[in-house]
């Protein structure tokens, strides 16, 4: 026997399993409503983000890139590559047809990347309207290279090496100080093909330079490498071979530059070619 069956009337037996039915039957019901109230609120929530993600303010134009528009893409921190430069390069580039922030924008970064000058590009999304930001990071150039004092430079080097060369980032801005060297890029040493290291040296053999004549240097002329010349502001300086030695021999610079101001316009260059011998060649 059930405690029921025990304690209770069938009448009363009967009651209770009636009152018990009605809670399970109520249950059932507020279960189903439950789970159909979550399934209209999912379908809410998916139907909202869906007609959310359809607003224009997401997308951009389609002419974006091919003509850009201010107010939809900017392009801040380039001081070498033009903005001309960087409309030609990114004209081609197909709009994606998804909101901008799920749009796939490396070929754009890739692209950009590709320019000599450029060392980095960060690309902000923004939204209502949609626009990008174009942050770029150029490498900064540490010599210039020109055939002739008196010419403008024709290219560029970064301290790693890496090669600018063309009228569309030429003449640099003045705000860059580069060590500006003479070569004539078609005989003796090329300067297309100079590396890392070499850009080193010659800034090491400005640096030894600036040092012990505590001037300012005007140009280094390497168009004969096995014959170079350093200008500083008073006077030319032969150095010769660019050996093992030549760090040795601009040392002696201070021995000798007083000796110019005693004979002030009539010195040609000091020469310190040779080894342990100094002398002016005069006028």
């Amino acid at each position: 026997m059930t405690d029921y069956e025990e304690f209770e009337s069938p009448e009363e037996l009967l009651k209770t399993k009636q009152r018990e039915r009605k809670i399970r039957k109520g249950k059932k019901k507020q279960s189903f409503f439950k789970a159909l109230l979550r399934f209209l609120t999912g379908c809410g929530v998916i139907f909202g983000v869906y007609y959310f993600s359809t607003f224009s303010g997401w997308y951009l134009p389609s002419t974006t890139f091919k003509n850009p528009d201010p107010s939809r893409i900017q392009i801040v921190d380039n001081k070498i590559v033009k903005i001309q430069k960087i409309k030609n390069v990114i004209k081609d580039i197909e709009v994606p047809k998804v909101p901008l922030y799920m749009a796939n924008l490396n070929e754009l970064k890739y692209k950009l990347m590709s320019l000599a000058p450029v060392d980095e590009v960060y690309i902000r999304r923004y939204a209502f309207p949609a626009r990008i930001l174009i942050i770029i990071r150029e490498a900064m150039p540490v010599l210039t290279i020109a055939p002739d004092e008196k010419v403008k430079p024709v290219a560029a080097f970064t301290r790693e090496g890496r090669l600018i060369i063309g009228s569309d980032y030429l003449p640099l801005p003045e705000e860059y100080k580069t060590v500006k060297v003479l070569s004539y890029g078609n005989k003796g040493d090329d300067y297309r093909k100079w590396d890392e290291n070499k850009i080193r040296q010659i800034l090491r053999i400005a640096k030894y330079v600036e040092t012990f004549s505590r001037e300012k240097i005007e140009y280094i002329d390497m168009r004969n490498p096995d014959d170079i010349y350093v200008k500083i502001e008073t006077v030319p300086v032969r150095l010769g071979q660019l050996d093992s030695n030549i760090y040795e021999r601009i040392k002696r610079i201070p021995s000798i530059l007083p000796q110019v101001e005693k004979v002030k316009g009539k010195v040609k260059y000091i020469d310190l070619s040779w080894e342990k011998v100094n002398y002016l060649k005069l006028e």
